[in-house]
């Protein structure tokens, strides 16, 4: 199916190696994941979002974006589609206001349930789904959850506000098209529910069936000595506040030391990039 990368940090860094310049970086992923990519970058506190339904290994523009992007939060995806056809608006990440979203997955039977999934979403949200894909639509449940809770213009919202919505959509959906899938390699028409979701703040992820690994510290950092935020977190594992938070849907090569994350959690930072781990 798809991949996903996510960085968070408490200061701006350019993701090139791990997009494009690594030996197994995101773009010679494509080779298996070849319908479409995008990669979502957050400036000044909005999201700016780069997107084609080409692979990214045969796309100049995926280097180019590659190359220049900094940024303190940034989603990437390369997609395997499974539904909807080939296009810019099917393709991944998703975007509402501040809102970023990314999924490695399907739905089992999504034709038949869409209906229903729609009519559980915010009216006010409904007209923004564009596209064809179960992504688009878990996405805007998801929203609809995060509104009922809180106002989703908020950099700082509440992150255990955002595991309550992301749980509360899991159950949504579980109840619609049966539970997901727990192996990494069924039939890719079972049920995976592994995405991302952020607002440029919080960034949160939940692993549902489909691999997804994160990163929180170094080995050895090799900017430890010019880094003016280098601090004991950013090489051993921290209970609170960490420095970065990366997701990958395969460790990257490199200083990272990388940890699976168990089918049905989730793990996520605050605005203040306070690690949070939910079962």
């Amino acid at each position: 199916m798809c991949r996903l990368f996510g960085f968070r940090s408490v200061l701006s860094s350019r993701v090139h190696a791990s997009l494009v310049s690594a030996d197994n970086a995101l773009v010679s992923q494509s080779k298996r994941h070849p319908d479409g990519w995008g990669v979502a970058y957050y400036r000044a506190g909005a999201p700016h979002l780069v997107k084609s339904p080409r692979s990214a290994l045969a796309c100049s523009l995926f280097r180019r974006v590659s190359g220049v992007v900094t940024s303190e939060t940034v989603v990437a995806h390369l997609r395997k589609a499974t539904q909807g056809e080939l296009s810019v608006i099917n393709t991944h990440p998703f975007q509402y206001g501040p809102w970023v979203f990314a999924h490695n997955g399907n739905l089992k039977g999504f034709a038949s349930v869409r209906p229903r999934l729609v009519a559980a979403i915010d009216p006010e949200l409904r007209p923004f789904i564009l596209g064809e894909t179960d992504s688009e639509v878990i996405f805007y449940l998801l929203l609809s959850e995060l509104g009922r809770r809180g106002d989703l213009r908020a950099r700082d919202y509440p992150v255990a506000e955002v595991c309550a919505a992301m749980a509360a959509t899991r159950s949504r959906l579980v109840a619609s098209v049966g539970d997901f899938h727990p192996d990494d390699d069924g039939d890719p028409e079972e049920t995976y529910l592994t995405f991302l979701l952020t607002n440029g703040g919080v960034m949160a992820a939940h692993q549902g069936g489909k691999a997804l690994y994160y990163s929180t510290y170094k080995r050895c950092c090799p900017e430890r000595d010019t880094c003016p935020k280098f601090a004991p977190q950013c090489e051993r594992a921290s209970a609170g506040p960490v420095n970065h938070l990366i997701f990958s849907s395969e460790p990257l090569q490199g200083e990272n030391v990388w940890s699976p994350m168990a089918a049905g959690e989730m793990v996520c930072v605050d605005a203040g990039m306070t690690l949070h781990r939910v079962r």
